[in-house]
């Protein structure tokens, strides 16, 4: 078995059935003490001051790990500088093995890829489809994980986004995925709802918790949900992380990277956020955005086309929220309040 690298989600099932590991790169990045070491390293090996973070926490990441000799690099459907970053990383001898979300979510398209991709690592369908069943029983657990936080109150953001974003690659153990998402549901099934952060608001006196959306990338700022809940307010909708999730009701495995928002177009993730603000009775969106990434210009999208209060907050490197972000998180929260 082989630890095979990855840029961002990819049909982690493919992986599996060809008898290795996923390493979601993105995941060891963020969670390392030295997150913030592994950008300078980029840096000083010659990545500009103007690339995205993640970009450069990838790079010196997989460096690091040199159990990790191969890597599948998403060129269409995520960044787009992830193309030299691939360039970058061939450089140090590292395998390539490119795939692609095509734009239009054309299905004869999305399927050719998964046959590249099926072909390159060495497995079947029957093997693929196969662990898309083993995989789907885990994926119903962080659905169950995902309910308990916005419809009882039971688990916290913080904890809604670090279960999601694992099923990236599970982390590269399905079985002890299972056996910590089982204790973990049990736990928090026993709690009591969260402390209601209230607000009164002014005309009727009636009392509501202030409930918060967070749309986006995941965030590179590793302290922003304990902030949030520590400002009175909780975030029950984690867009991206949940999309990582596939929490889509269908056997066949294209449809389910069909479905797939966070690669085609914004005005498929905007469905989903409209869909799912409602059901969660939002009061509130954050659109977190990466400095140096092309997604910052949907924000305008966004904007257009959610009927909620939105607040743009940007970030660049793993070092926490700064002053600037704090105050306007604070002003945010207070205006919901009003």
């Amino acid at each position: 078995m082989g630890k095979i690298g990855l840029t961002t989600t990819v049909p982690m099932e493919v992986i599996y059935a060809a008898g290795d590991i996923p390493v979601d790169l993105n995941n060891i990045f963020i969670t390392s003490p030295e997150a913030t070491k592994r950008v300078e390293e980029a840096e000083l090996a010659g990545y500009p001051r103007n690339v995205c973070g993640w970009i450069k926490g990838l790079y010196s990441t997989a460096l690091l790990n040199p159990e990790i000799r191969r890597i599948v690099a998403v060129t269409q459907g995520d960044c787009s500088n992830t193309h030299a970053l691939m360039e970058t990383w061939a450089v140090q001898g590292i395998e390539i093995i490119p795939f692609a979300f095509p734009y239009d979510r054309d299905r004869d398209m999305l399927r050719l890829q998964m046959d590249k991709f099926i072909q390159a690592m060495g497995t079947t369908w029957e093997d693929v489809n196969a662990q898309k069943g083993r995989l789907d029983q885990i994926r119903a657990l962080v659905w169950e994980m995902d309910r308990l936080t916005w419809e009882e109150n039971k688990v916290s953001g913080f904890e809604n986004h670090l279960y999601q974003v694992s099923c990236s690659d599970f982390n590269g153990d399905p079985e002890g995925f299972v056996a910590a998402m089982e204790a973990f549901l049990a736990e928090a099934r026993q709690r009591e709802p969260f402390p209601e952060r209230l607000r009164v608001r002014a005309k009727t006196g009636k009392r509501k918790e202030i409930r918060v959306g967070f749309i986006g990338v995941p965030p590179i700022m590793p302290d922003l949900y304990d902030f949030l809940e520590e400002q009175g307010a909780r975030v029950v909708f984690n867009e991206v992380q949940r999309q990582f999730t596939m929490p889509f009701d269908t056997e066949d495995i294209v449809e389910q990277y069909r479905r797939y928002t966070y690669p085609y177009s914004v005005f498929e993730r905007i469905g989903d956020i409209a869909r799912e603000a409602k059901k969660r009775n939002l009061d509130g969106i954050i659109h977190y955005v990466q400095s140096f990434c092309y997604r910052q210009i949907e924000d305008m999208i966004m904007r257009k086309k959610l009927d909620y209060p939105i607040l743009t907050l940007e970030g660049e490197n793993p070092t926490g929220l700064d002053a600037r972000s704090k105050i306007r998180l604070e002003s945010f929260l207070e205006m919901l309040r009003d």
